[in-house]
């Protein structure tokens, strides 16, 4: 069965690639169709795929960026060609779910979230930058409207969390089921020899809705060691924001990365996610999770057993959950198992389910009898990853 898998952009390697590769590997008669890519950011296994960009992979570059491109996005959506296909899965964000599938092909979308900055979270998106908020002010109402319009090419919709799935109904009036996305606890795994655990450790990308200041500032105030690890434009911001207790590391590699989360008291998360990978990766290296208890968060971490749920924003409640934290004894054991509910394999058996039976919905048995038994989608890619 082919299958075009439209992704938005191409630009690293975050849980929506990981995502995309996971659907790659489990349809290995696939291409790949996105906006615009930066060679060498996706992981191998895609770019090893057809990949076929837009007229704006003439206009961006990792030194000139893409976000000043997004009033033409739609355009450039609406530019993919998806003839000759048998099935259309968007990995949406943005506007991979807005690709018009041919008459009679079905249009499956997984939705990491709805536009976030053309909806409900404008104001967190664009906070601290007044004048980008100004220009995306200016083209909001227009773009927002296309895409409530054309959400309806996609035939059925799986959200990555129950948060995400309440989202999609309040923006564009549909359902949609719950597919957890994919984290890899066999790569993220407890130290092999006992290590004593020091300071707390926050992972994100650089941006303003993450609220990463309440963190320094919680560390100011307490005096706590916090090590702050990602990549992003509020990158400047945070530098100068960042006490003298905060260690600010660019871009650590994976295996850099699952070291600091061995190594940590704890890791933060004060702001509200969609889903969450941070905290899933957290646990599965035995590591309690300190989180804002709205959205994913309270779909992956165990408040009192894998960490700490504080119930509104700001440094004020962040540190009156450290200080919860610390009252609390917390098992390994129990981060572990809890993290285990999100492996890959459990995403590939549950994409799977959620494939047959939306192709089901829609009369298409012919289709859903084409994708492949679940046990043959984990041993191609156990063949894959040795």
């Amino acid at each position: 069965m082919r299958v075009a898998l439209v992704h938005d952009w191409l630009t690293g390697t975050r849980g929506g690639e990981k995502v995309l590769l996971e659907m790659v590997r489990l349809l290995p008669d696939s291409e790949v169709f996105t906006l615009f890519r930066f060679p060498g950011s996706a992981p191998p296994e895609v770019e090893a795929r057809p990949v076929h960009t837009t007229f704006l992979q003439r206009l961006v570059s990792p030194r000139t960026g893409y976000r000043k491109l997004l009033p033409l996005y739609p355009l450039a959506a609406e530019t993919w060609d998806l003839s000759g296909f048998d099935l259309v899965l968007s990995s949406s964000h943005c506007v991979a779910k807005n690709a018009r599938a041919p008459r009679g092909v079905p249009h499956l979308c997984y939705c990491h979230t709805p536009v976030r900055y053309l909806h409900d979270q404008f104001d967190a998106y664009f906070e601290g930058r007044p004048a980008v908020r100004l220009l995306a002010r200016a083209a909001r109402a227009p773009l927002a409207a296309w895409d409530v319009r054309t959400a309806s090419r996609v035939d059925a919709f799986a959200a990555n969390s129950q948060t995400v799935r309440a989202r999609i109904e309040r923006t564009w009036g549909r359902d949609a089921a719950v597919v957890p996305p994919p984290v890899d606890v066999d790569f993220h795994t407890p130290s092999p020899s006992p290590r004593r655990r020091e300071g707390f450790l926050l992972v994100s990308a650089f941006v303003p809705y993450k609220r990463i200041p309440d963190a320094l500032e919680a560390a100011r105030r307490g005096r706590l060691p916090l090590t702050l690890a990602g990549s992003g434009p509020d990158a400047p911001r945070l530098r100068r924001l960042a006490g003298e207790t905060v260690r600010v590391l660019d871009t650590p590699s994976d295996e850099e990365l699952r070291e600091l989360y061995r190594g940590a008291e704890a890791v933060l998360m004060p702001g509200e996610e969609d889903f969450g990978i941070v905290p899933v990766e957290a646990q599965a290296c035995g590591t309690p999770v300190i989180a804002l208890g709205r959205g994913g968060a309270t779909e992956t971490v165990v408040d009192g057993v894998t960490g700490v749920l504080y119930p509104g924003p700001g440094p004020d409640g962040l540190l009156a959950a450290i200080d919860r934290f610390r009252t609390l004894r917390f098992n390994p054991d129990d981060a572990l198992r809890n993290a285990a509910r999100f492996s890959r394999e459990s995403f590939r058996r549950n994409l799977l389910a959620w494939l047959r039976e939306a192709l089901a919905g829609l009369g298409r048995d012919e289709l859903a009898a084409r994708l492949p038994r679940e046990a043959d989608a984990n041993a191609g890619t156990r063949t894959t990853e040795t």
